[in-house]
This record gives C-alpha cells, structure tokens and sequence, in this order.
C-alpha cells in the first residue's frame, strides 16, 4: 500500500490561530525588543549543523530562492530576505541555530513579531517554532498561520500562546510536547502551494513581556474518564510550569458539571466548586474533583458528563475533561453470547452517522483533534509509513494507541478503534523492531515453516504495542522485475506464494479466528487484490511511475491460475481483511477494458466476497478511491457498492465520513450495503476481543527485538541466500583466510532491510538496531579487512567478498525507469572489478530484485542472491562461514538483460541468466549417480506423489534437482533452463513425478 511518510503540509496545517496585527509594544513594563534577524548579513546562508538561512522543498522545484536585498522601504536597516516561489508540493525556508551552541531562552518573552510585505494573494502562510530536542532538526514543531491578505509592509505579532502542536510530524526525539521556550532552536516559514510568487521579511524580534499563564498552565490527566457506572471517576487537575519553577501568583480552576447526554440528578451527582493553587505553588502539583455517578437497573448506552473547568493565572487545558458512564447491559457487551449476534445486537443500536464512523479510516497524524474520534464515531486509525510516535519506542507507541482507544470510549456505544500498521517484514515502523528478510527472500528459503515463524513473530511484536491489525502479507505475483514493488511479492510463481501464506497463520492463528484474542496474534490483510504484480511496464499514469500503479492485461485463463489463486488460498485460511490494488485490471476479451480495482465490483463483490466465501471486510489502500475517475461522491459511491467496506481516506476522515452519509440518505447506496461493510468490521473487532480489551497488553513486550525472535529473522536470512554460481569452491569461507570486504552494503543496515523500514520509503545508514553482513563476518571469522570503496590495499588476502546492490525504495518510486536501473552503480561496479581483478572473490548482490551481472559474471568466483536479509546479518555470515549450508532457490526468473523482460517461469521462450528455482548448495555431498540415480528418483517421486506425501516427494525431488544443477554448472543454456524452471514449479503443486521428468530433461540437455 502507499505511504507517504508525513511531511511539512500547508493542507495539513487546519485550525491554528492567525497572528495579530502588530502596535506599539504595550504596556510601560515591557522590555526592549531583542532581534533574532536583522537580515543585514548577519546570518549566512548556510545548512545545519552550522547556524543559517537555508531552504526545503518536496522536490529540486519546490525550494524557493533567497537573497538578502537591499530595498529603500526596508522597515528596518537596508536590507530585506527576499525570494520566489512556485511550489507544487511544500517548500519553505528556516532558520537553524548553531547546533554546537545552546538553545536559546525566550521564555522572558511574550512573542515573536516580524515585518511582512503583503502580496494580498489570499494564502495562508505556516509559522513554525523550535523547542526543545537535541538541535534544530531533532526538536519539536510548534506551528501557528497568517493569511496574506494585504499589501505592503505589515508588522505582526504572535503571542508564543497562540503556537499549537504539530501532531504530524515530528522529526525525532522524545520531547514533552510543552513550549518551554527555555530551549529555542529557531523558526521556519512553509510558503502557499499552488501559485507563483514572491516574498519579503524584515526584522524577526522577541516582544513583550512573558505572563504566568505563558509559563503555567492547567492539564488534566486524561481527557476522557469512562468509569463504571455507579462507581466515581476522579479527575486529577495538575499545575505545570515551563522548567518546573513554582507559580509566582495564584491560579485558580472553577470546576462544573454541565451538558453531555448524562442527565444530572439521575445519571450523576452535579458537582461545582474551586479550587486554588497559592502562590508559591511547586509544578506538578494536583487536586482531584470527583465525580460520582448513580446506578439504576436498566440498560444503557454510554452518556457524557463534561467537566467545565475555567482557569484563571495560567493557561487552560486545550479542552474540557468529560466522565463517561459505560454502556451496560446491552447484549453486544456480553461476551458470552456468539460474534453474529452481538453484532445484530450492536448494528440494530447504531444510527447512519455511527456508521459511517465505523466505515472511516483516518491517518492518526492527520487528525485535527483528538476528539474527532468521537465526534465522527471514527472506526479505524493508522500509521502511514513513517508516522511514528516520539520517542520512537514500544511504550510510547502503547501509549499513544491508548490515547486514542480512549477517545473511542466517549461514543455512544464505546465501539473501539481498530489500529492498523504496514508491518511488512516485521514491525517495521518501530526502532529496535526485529526485522525480517522482505517476502522476496521468504520465498527463496522454499520453506512453509520459516514464512510462518516470521509472521509469528511480527504479529508478537505488534500486538504487544497495541496494535491488533497488520496490513500484510502481499500476495502479488510479481511478473515484471522492473516493479518497485518485487520485493514485496514472495516469487513470480502463484504455487510459491500459495505455499508461502502459511505466514497468515502466523500473523493470526487458526482460520477460526479463535485466536485472534491473544496478546501476540493481528488480523492480516491480504493484498493487493487482484493482479497488481501483473501490471504492464509504461501503463502507470501515477506521477512518474512507469509500472506500479499501472494497467494489468490479462486473459481469464491467466488471472484465475496465476493471480486469484493465492486469494483463495488466503480466503481457505480465515484472513481477516483484503485490500484491493491501486492497480487497474483489463480481462482481454471482455470488452469492457481497464477497470480500476477499487471500483471492480464484479473482482470484490462478485468473486473475493460471493464465489470465494470471504466474510472478512475489504479495507482500501491509502487516498485510492481518489484515482477511480468522476468526482469525491462518484469516488465515495462507486467504490462503497463494488465492495469496499472501509475506506482509507488519511486526511480526508471528515469529508468521506459526510459524503458517504449523503450518499445513503440520497439512495445511492443502500441501507443493507451499509449494514453489510459494518457487519464484517464489527464482528472482526469482536474476534479481536477489542471489547473487552480496548488497550494494550504489554505484557510481550520484552520480546521485542529479543534474542529469540532475531534467532527467528538470522535463521530466515541463512536460508534465504541463493547462492548462483560457486566456482572452484570459494564457499563457504574457512576461518583460516584472511578475507577482504568492500561494497556499499557490507557494513549498512539501512540499505540491507531495504524500503518499509522506519520510514516508508526506508533509509541508508544505522536506522534501527541490528547486525551488518560486515558485523556478522567479523563475529563469524577471523582475519577480516574492510575497505568500502576497495581503496585499502588489497595485497595479502585470501578471498574478497563485495557485497553491492540496491538502496532502499518502495512502491512506484522505484520503479525501474523512474530513477532507478537494474544495474550496479559505478562505484560498486569499480569495487567489484578491483577486488575479483586481485584474488578470488565472491559477490553478494543485497537487493530487492535481481541485477543484472552482465560481463562481469566471468570475473566473479561465486555470486549470492542476498536480496534484503533484514537486520540479522548473522544469517548471512552463517551461510558464507558454513556454520549451515546455502539452500535457498531463486523465487524469480534471474533475466540476462532487461531487454528480456518480462521474463517467467513457464514462458514458451526462456533463456535466463538462471532459471527460476536455481539455487546451488553447500551440503558436503550432492547426490550423483547420473541418469541411472534419476530413474531410481523417478520410480520413487511416483511412489511419494500417489501416497501424498509431501514430506519424501519434496526430498527426492530437491536430490534431482542437486544432482542436475551439478552437471549444468554455468554452461546453462535455453534447452536446460526450461525444464529446470518447470520442474519447481511442479515440485510445489505436488506433481513429483513430472518434476523429476523434467529434470531427466534438462540433465539430457546440458
């Protein structure tokens, strides 16, 4: 699914407050402006960590231009900062602070004001604070907007109380989410989007004089209270101060009871009062109001009691506490009684408005408040790809999830939210998370079990953040290597996905559900349904993405037996929830050309839900009902009757929920269509156990990252390694040699977990915790030198291993064609020549797809298919060292050139670099014996296929297929391959006997 990791937005900048306009500083007291530019030169143009001027943008186009000109109407000196813009994403400029340096103190201050000269265009222009952190990059952003709307040199003021937030993006750090002001990092300024411009500023100041209620503020210590009903909540009112000074003048808090759907005297007992906090106060001091409610017989939906609070000598809380009596007594909350009618009970309760909310699935980031979970009955949070909690960690993502599971207990019917999460290849979004090899390198290892205890351990590590649903694993069938998302599939050959989605079970537990309630199972999601690895290289209309996205041609034939076929196989097996393709699917033959999948309502309603039996619900991939053509209601309605039951809508949760209620009220979508996308929600979230147990159980959290479950991703990353080609036996490594390492992804943990690692897009460098395949190495042998670029001297070494390849991506950005290549980069190709120019070398290709060797491969003594080994590089030490044997096989075709893409398993011609299922061993003794041993191997897979066991047909098969890949060596040829490749794929539809066959076959052929 597509993630963008969430970045500085004007769009997303809703409901702050302009600045005002500026006058005379006032009051006598006030203290003399102090300057923070004067942009007189003052301030270099420079980038962090350096203190400077510099600028940002979501592209090379997006970032303005900046000069310091000098103007005869400057407000103030001779010179202004003045620029142009034209931005189609975001762009903006900032001011850093030397990160050598301390921070710098406002918190004397009352604001900060500046000169604007007005263009009166109408835009909104975003301001943004620094507090806190490590440095101006690793702090917190505090934002507020003014509108330009005037002509001319203005001056404007912004009290430092008008600053809220930014609960989108933060960069890193765990900060408090208070405006100290004691540790100030600097201002940047995000321009309008969507129209050409330009810019002057003059004269950024510090003004006025601080007020207690700038530094002392009022919170409580929940924002919702649900308590039992009968039972008394307490609410604790705690006064702060920035840098935890006491208050230097009283504040006082008048508490009230007032409004909400509890009905006073009869619901609760009404309380009203005041409290003080003196003078001389120390911070963090608390009171506690109670609230105590009354108990009749009846049953009950939830009802609100807000607690009115009115501060005076400090800030208030951003918004009134409310108690919530529980729902009681109603059928849906009895836990006894069968998922089917609890959930008639609950649908029966609910009005339009409840279930749109449950249909909605909103970007926690995105949110305007929290308190829109409640107010738009919002059924459904996620995490984009990089939107993270700070501090990034296990407890504060719990935290967080409570925090919104919370809000969920101030509806009607205390339906709680169901959090989703891309964890892909572990939980990846979390620092410390351990990280599995990608799906491509699960499918090399051809081992059932290795994809399940995979998902095992991500759905344990998930859970125990709080986190009950994991949009994975991909099902694509992946046909075309130039798709920026191969790595996502488990191989080009639906029979290797189907035996591969043993990782559901993993991630859920058994078909029934029944597991669903435990602390380490999620709901998976099969994705991308149907046919998203099948789209035709040049078909993306998607920005410059040349296949991702694109148009899938297919016959009939061809999408039942490559492309549905996992999906039933997901279907067989309980999986929870499905997610449709951004992909569109042309059936040749059926005249009705491409159809984007969001919208197919023969592919959902007709053969997922109808011929298939799914009785999961159908979630979207992230904005894509926005890409099927017509306007948002068309969008909204058209995807909602083909079958859709939730819509993932990030930042559009309030205009989808109304738009989807309009729809109903109109006709245009049914009642029962509506009932029906509620239903298959509501009852997964009773499977979940949500109910009963909303929060997180952390109790799993100590495993997180643990030794056990790296064990677990060291184990998949050794039998993931493929290795293509071993002449004169230079694996495995002995630990006698002195061997020489180079290549840009020897010592990266960054580049070998690869995209959908920390941040959606993933990232070079040390991004999370782990081992190099270099670390690794080291641990494994005994004499290891390390040059990345194979500038050390090479003289005196035994062996070279270089380990190159690819960068991270992810989804269409990588795309071959948009910016990326199957080729190694120049310096990888320079490491790879001097260091085999100089010894015996073998090369691992760290990638997510294959790359193509070209005249290099004579050169190279052994060639590893690594693909993305996650962060256990110890696997791939494992497997170099001999502590186990290479046993992995190629999960796709291993092409020549690009020219002879695409390139698969079964195609009538096949002349491949190596054949699909290629995968040479270590074992100390491969099985010979010539074609007499095939005969007798033969007889024998006869035997194990009519019996139907899979456990010897497998056995004998793999002895064939060793015993033929001895004689083929690298002398592999078109009449060779084919047969080679079909007889794996036999070998995983259970046809031994053929598979046997056809490597008779190819052993013929060599």
């Amino acid at each position: 699914m597509r993630r963008t990791a969430l970045l500085v937005s004007a769009t997303l900048l809703t409901g702050l407050l302009p600045f005002a306009v500026a006058g005379p500083a006032s009051g006598a007291d006030d203290p003399a402006p102090v300057p923070v530019d004067n942009f007189e030169g003052e301030i270099p143009f420079a980038n962090p960590p350096a203190e400077g001027i510099f600028t940002w943008g979501s592209d090379t186009d997006d970032p303005p231009t900046l000069e310091l000109a000098a103007r005869d109407d400057a407000p103030q000196g001779e010179k202004v900062l003045s620029g142009t813009y034209d931005i189609s994403g975001y762009g903006g400029f900032t001011h850093d602070f030397a990160f050598a340096e301390p921070a710098h103190d406002w918190s004397a201050s009352k604001g900060i004001r500046f000169w604007w000269d007005g263009r009166n265009n109408g835009k909104k222009v975003n301001f943004e604070l620094k507090d806190g952190g490590a440095n101006g990059e690793a702090s917190e952003l505090w934002t507020t907007s003014f509108t330009d709307d005037w002509t001319g040199w203005k001056q404007l003021e912004i009290p430092f109380t008008d600053f809220t937030y930014r609960t989108d993006y933060q960069p890193v750090g765990g900060i408090d989410q208070v405006l100290g002001l004691t540790e100030m990092w600097g201002y940047a300024l995000t321009l309008p989007v969507g129209v050409q411009d330009q810019f002057a500023m003059d004269g950024v100041e510090l003004y006025g004089k601080a007020d207690q209620s700038l530094r002392a503020n009022v919170v409580t210590d929940a924002a919702v209270y649900p308590v039992e009903e009968g039972r008394s909540a307490a609410v604790k009112i705690t006064v702060a101060t920035t840098g935890s000074a006491p208050i230097d003048e009283p504040v006082t808090v008048a508490y009230e009871t007032a409004g909400g759907t509890g009905e006073s005297g009869k619901d609760y007992t009404p309380v009203k009062g005041e409290l003080t906090f003196p003078a001389g106060t120390a911070s963090g001091t608390s009171r506690t109001v109670t609230v105590a409610t009354l108990r009749d017989k009846a049953g009950e939906n939830a009802e609100t009691v807000p607690l009115k609070l009115t501060v005076t000598g400090a800030k208030a809380p951003a918004e009134n506490p409310q108690v919530v009596i529980d729902a009681h007594g109603l059928p849906y909350l009895d836990a006894k009684l069968p998922v089917k009618k609890r959930v008639a009970d609950l649908l029966s309760r609910m009005s339009l408005a409840e279930k749109a909310g449950q249909m909605t699935q909103a970007e926690r980031g995105a949110l305007t408040t929290p308190g829109d979970i409640a107010a738009y009955d919002l059924g459904s949070l996620l995490s984009g790809g990089g939107s993270t909690p700070t501090p990034n960690t296990p407890e504060a993502w719990a935290k967080m999830i409570d925090g919104f599971q919370l809000r969920s207990q101030a509806t009607r019917f205390q339906i709680p939210l169901i959090y989703g999460v891309d964890a892909v290849h572990g939980h990846n979004n979390l620092v410390g998370a351990t990280i599995m090899p990608h799906n491509i390198g699960i499918g090399a290892t051809r081992d059932p079990q290795v994809a399940y205890e995979a998902g095992k351990v991500t759905a344990a590590e998930v859970r125990a953040t709080g986190i009950p649903w994991d949009f994975a694993p991909c099902l694509c069938v992946t046909r075309d290597e130039r798709w920026g998302r191969t790595y996502e599939s488990f191989g080009e050959d639906p029979a290797l996905v189907e035996s591969m989605e043993t990782v559901i079970q993993g991630l859920q537990g058994a078909p029934s559900g029944k597991d669903l309630k435990r602390n380490d199972k999620v709901l998976a999601t099969a994705k991308h349904f149907v046919a998203d690895g099948g789209t035709e290289y040049g078909s993306s209309t998607t920005g410059t993405y040349t296949i991702d996205q694109g148009i899938t041609k297919v016959t009939r034939q061809e999408l039942e037996a490559v492309h549905l076929a996992p999906y039933q196989d997901a279907v067989d097996r309980g999986v929870g929830t499905v997610m449709p393709s951004y992909s569109s699917l042309d059936i040749l033959g059926d005249s009705e050309g491409p159809v984007k999948m969001h919208a197919d309502a023969a592919m959902i309603n007709g053969v997922l839900k109808d011929r298939m039996g799914f009785d999961g619900f159908v979630i979207s991939d992230w904005q894509a009902i926005d890409q099927i053509p017509g306007d948002y209601a068309s969008d909204v309605r058209t995807s909602v009757n083909a079958g859709l039951d939730m819509i993932m809508v990030p930042y559009a949760y309030k205009d989808f929920h109304k738009t989807l209620s309009d729809e109903v009220t109109a006709g245009r979508i049914s009642g029962k269509r509506i009932d029906d996308a509620v239903s298959r929600i509501l009852t997964q979230k009773f499977k979940l156990g949500l109910f009963e147990k909303p929060y997180a159980d952390t109790s799993g959290a100590s495993a997180i990252g643990s030794a056990k479950h790296r064990a677990v991703a060291r184990e998949a990353a050794a039998e993931s390694q493929v290795l293509l080609k071993n002449a004169g036996g230079v694996l495995p490594l002995k630990k006698s040699q002195k061997v020489y390492v180079a290549g840009s992804n020897a010592d990266d943990i960054g580049n070998q977990a690869g995209g959908w690692t920390i941040t959606w897009q993933g990232s070079s460098g040390k991004i999370t915790d782990g081992t190099t395949i270099l670390e690794g190495m080291r641990k494994a042998g005994s004499a290891v030198t390390y040059s990345k670029d194979a500038s050390a001297p090479t003289d005196g070494h035994d062996v070279g291993v270089v380990v190159v390849g690819e960068t991270p991506y992810a989804e269409g950005i990588g795309d071959v064609g948009n910016g990326n290549d199957l080729v190694f980069s120049a310096a990888d190709r320079a490491a790879v020549d001097k260091v085999c120019g100089a010894m015996k070398c073998a090369v691992l290709i760290v990638s997510g797809r294959p790359q193509l060797v070209g005249d290099q491969l004579g050169d190279i003594d052994a060639l590893v298919a690594s693909w993305l080994p996650g962060t256990e590089g110890d696997g791939v030490a494992d497997v170099l060292y001999g502590k186990r044997a290479f046993t992995g096989q190629l999960p796709l075709t291993w092409p020549k050139s690009e020219a002879q893409l695409p390139i698969n398993v079964g195609d009538a011609s096949y002349d491949p670099q190596f054949p699909y299922g290629w995968g040479l061993t270590t074992l100390t003794s491969v099985p010979g014996g010539g074609t007499s041993a095939l005969k007798a191997l033969a007889v024998a897979a006869a035997v194990a296929e009519k019996a139907g066991s899979e456990t010897a047909g497998r056995a004998i098969v793999t002895k064939a297929r060793l015993l033929v890949q001895q004689k083929m060596g690298q002398t592999i040829t078109a009449a060779s391959a084919k047969p080679f490749a079909d007889a794996d794929h036999l070998l995983l539809t259970g046809r031994y006997a053929q598979a046997v066959a056809k490597l008779t076959a190819a052993y013929r052929a060599v």
